[in-house]
């Protein structure tokens, strides 16, 4: 256990930036609210104009991206905040930490948690909820993953696996399974229902840090921890044929913290994204796994997590410098742009 997690270490050494390294140009937006105060964590989109972040500073933020404006902030985390997630079309947001609980908090009420989900014995690292809205799923490094009611915050299910520490979980939309990755190298399915693992990927050489699934629920994205090039990559594979690997995207220097499928955009070709602690964001073609272009924030640290607004807007959350958006216009070779630092 202590080699595993000895691979996730910050070593601020390593994410200086380098000599001669090609930069993507960079856009400072000039007056804009601070969101943290310290380093991002993650980041999800609430609407087309407003994401949530979460950081070291244990602090939730909502933030208006393209108008530069902190428009609330909650504070309830006794530790860092390490995933978000919101209910599409709601005002609810959900956060789990490193303190080992979840909290629920509602945009139209006031900054104290409206719920709180406790139980889990280490970190929680994910978090998802049901397409009705009415369930919650949770994962831990205590190697459990629990189904919750999220109107009486009850644990109605739990299931404990060895060594599986859970890294990141995706609720499949409009279904009843859950997708999660784990510190053991795998990616599990479960069925919401009986709370039993219904599939098991085959394992993959390296940690795997974080999946999503595509808006037509064929295809699922997985990234791989790593360093030196060695492992590093994001992984495609068919949800309809658990198991099957459809593409690598290979070309990170360090680990990937995150991948995700960009919004379809008619007449263009499917594209994911990937972000690494190598400090770079990269575009890929789904279908062939070219890499179209390489972004790199100078500076930045790890670039932790990526959150897609519209089918031209991806967010990208940073160690060291914030917020930024990648702008991905039709023709245009993309570009980033600041709407947030610490």
């Amino acid at each position: 256990m202590g080699k595993l997690q000895s691979k996730f270490r910050r070593r601020s050494d390593l994410y200086k930036a380098k000599e001669g390294a090609e930069l993507a140009p960079v856009h400072q937006v000039v007056q804009y609210e601070p969101a943290h105060t310290d380093a991002i964590n993650c980041v999800v989109s609430l609407t087309s104009d407003l994401c949530v972040s979460g950081g070291h500073d244990q602090a939730v933020v909502v933030y208006d991206w393209r108008a530069g404006k902190r428009c609330k902030s909650f504070q309830g985390h006794s530790r860092e905040i390490t995933k978000l997630c919101c209910f599409k079309g709601s005002s609810l947001i959900f956060s789990a930490s490193r303190d080992k609980t979840v909290l629920m908090w509602d945009m139209g009420r006031d900054a104290e948690p409206v719920q709180e989900f406790c139980g889990h014995e280490l970190v929680v690292n994910g978090v998802a909820v049901g397409p009705d809205g009415s369930k919650l799923c949770t994962g831990s490094r205590d190697n459990s993953m629990r189904l919750w009611d999220i109107e009486s915050g009850e644990c109605l299910q739990k299931n404990t696996i060895s060594r599986n520490l859970v890294t990141h979980l995706c609720w499949v939309p409009g279904c009843t399974s859950i997708v999660q990755t784990s510190e053991d190298k795998t990616i599990r399915v479960w069925d919401s229902r009986t709370w039993q693992v219904t599939n098991t990927f085959p394992a993959k050489q390296y940690i795997q840090t974080h999946c999503d699934i595509s808006s037509n629920c064929y295809h699922l994205l997985s990234s791989s921890n790593g360093f030196g090039g060695q492992g590093c990559e994001a992984t495609l594979w068919d949800l309809r044929q658990p198991g099957c690997k459809v593409a690598e995207y290979r070309g990170h220097l360090q680990t990937t913290a995150c991948c995700v499928f960009v919004p379809p955009r008619p007449g263009c070709p499917a594209l994911v994204a990937s972000s690494s602690y190598d400090s770079s964001v990269k575009i890929w073609d789904l279908n062939t796994a070219a890499c179209l272009y390489t972004l790199t924030l100078d500076g930045s640290g790890p670039v932790v997590s990526l959150a897609p607004c519209d089918s031209s807007s991806l967010l990208c959350a940073s160690f060291n410098t914030g917020l930024h958006q990648l702008h991905l216009d039709q023709g245009a070779v993309p570009s980033l742009t600041e709407v947030a630092r610490f």
